[in-house]
């Protein structure tokens, strides 16, 4: 997907993606690779609200599509709609070079508390 990421806090992620090698047939950025970028955004930013004391899985992505783009790179700003302790929702624009709306989309999380035995993390160690 060649997604990179550009800032990440709760309450704002930010990512690049190329449109070259995410498009569908006719050649325009897939609907799917939005989606994708979208996802990848909010679960991110939910993820960071919640860790190292819960995970995040989706349960909802909704996308309207606005225009086309047959090149370039888009960009994807998530801005968080709610973090709380049972839910997360992002709401997720995705613009073109040129600034213009290429994507709205909306991501909900639901918190999960973590599997016995998953500790703090990666940087969970024991003595």
């Amino acid at each position: 997907m060649g997604i990179v990421v550009v800032e990440a806090s709760p309450q704002r992620m930010v990512a690049t993606m190329p449109v070259e090698g995410n498009t569908q047939v006719m050649g325009l950025l897939h609907g799917g690779a939005s989606c994708v970028l979208a996802e990848t955004l909010g679960s991110l930013g939910s993820m960071l609200h919640v860790w190292p004391d819960a995970q995040v899985v989706g349960t909802d992505i909704n996308a309207t599509h606005h225009r086309a783009v047959t090149s370039g790179v888009v960009t994807g700003t998530a801005t968080a709609i709610t973090l709380g302790r049972t839910l997360c929702s992002h709401e997720v624009v995705i613009t073109d070079e040129a600034g213009r709306r290429v994507c709205t989309a909306r991501i909900t999380n639901l918190v999960r508390p973590l599997p016995p035995g998953a500790g703090a993390g990666p940087q969970a160690s024991s003595a």
